[in-house]
């Protein structure tokens, strides 16, 4: 579709050339979709980052007794982050001691996108766009992605992704502020994760979609999206202790807290892709389905979960 406010489109990554009406364009799959910026109204100039040439995936720390992290572009393609969970030796580690990667292909295909749109959609767009089923949205805060921001007075500044996104196309992006990467601790990507998703439709839009991650022999960090209007994270164990801020990892217990998180937000997101009494159902459900699998023996209230995946994408896990 074209874009008819438009008067000029510049080669730019640079956020001191911004000036109010500006967008910033990556892929252009939602702006060309829609017509428009989503996210700002209709731009009367596009700043293509595309030509900015930063590597899409870039490993730092790797040397022995280094913290390794994991920095992805904005403008990595989701064609290009694909490819690294089939990488046999990412960063130079072997790639079974990296489980975590092997939450990329299904996040990938929650896209529900052709392999044309994988080669052209971004990493950074799909976290900028803000959208309640934004699969790197759901991926990128699971894994404690942050995101490095360039600002138009020349300083960098950092924010996690799970509270970048405030709402549907809202984030807390400032005018003329560009995302250039996100960055994920190594120490992330080697705990055991755990996937579900589902959809009112064969292999249609996310209606839910959780994530977690094993972060103890006896804990996990769960993360909700697409059945809420922002990422709504969750510490899960078995032995809680004091302080409350750690839900115990009982099926009931879980379930009052995330149903507690969107109560003090807009409630379940209600769209045509999900009534909000079905995804909260539904959000229940796959989630008592991740502590059964995550924490065997140890999660409570959730033996109908017991060796149950519901959804309709699934993780494949490396072999180790």
């Amino acid at each position: 579709m074209d874009v008819t406010s438009i008067d000029e489109v510049l080669m730019c990554a640079d956020p001191r050339r911004w000036r109010p009406g500006d967008s910033w364009l990556a892929g252009g799959t939602v702006i060309y979709s829609y017509g428009t910026d989503i996210t700002r109204g209709a731009p009367t100039r596009l700043l293509d980052i595309t030509g900015a040439g930063w590597a899409p995936i870039t490993w730092h720390g790797t040397a022995p007794g280094e913290e390794p992290a994991l920095e992805i572009a904005a403008t990595c393609r989701i064609a290009e982050l694909r490819a690294l969970a089939d990488d046999p030796c990412p960063g130079g580690m072997p790639r079974a001691s990296l489980p975590g990667l092997d939450l990329i292909p299904p996040a990938c295909d929650a896209f529900v996108a052709s392999w044309k749109i994988w080669n052209v959609s971004t990493v950074g767009g799909n976290v900028a766009t803000a959208l309640p089923a934004g699969p790197m949205i759901s991926l990128l805060s699971a894994w404690d992605a942050t995101a490095v921001i360039l600002r138009p007075d020349g300083t960098t500044r950092r924010t996690p992704v799970a509270e970048l996104v405030v709402g549907p196309a809202r984030t807390r992006l400032a005018d003329g502020e560009l995302i250039r990467s996100f960055v994920v601790p190594g120490s992330v990507l080697a705990q055991e994760p755990a996937f579900r998703r589902i959809s009112l439709t064969e292999r249609g839009r996310s209606a839910a979609l959780l994530i977690a991650r094993r972060t103890s022999a006896s804990a996990l960090r769960l993360t909700i999206t697409a059945s809420t209007f922002h990422p709504i994270v969750l510490d899960v164990a078995a032995d809680p202790g004091e302080g409350g801020t750690v839900v115990p990892a009982d099926g009931a217990a879980w379930r009052a807290a995330v149903d507690a998180a969107v109560g003090r937000t807009r409630g379940w997101y209600d769209d045509i892709h999900g009534e909000p009494a079905w995804r909260r159902r539904m959000t229940h459900r796959l989630g008592d389905e991740i502590l059964a699998e995550l924490l065997p023996g140890l999660a409570t209230g959730v033996d109908d979960a017991i060796g149950r995946v519901t959804g309709d994408l699934r993780i494949e896990r490396t072999a180790r």
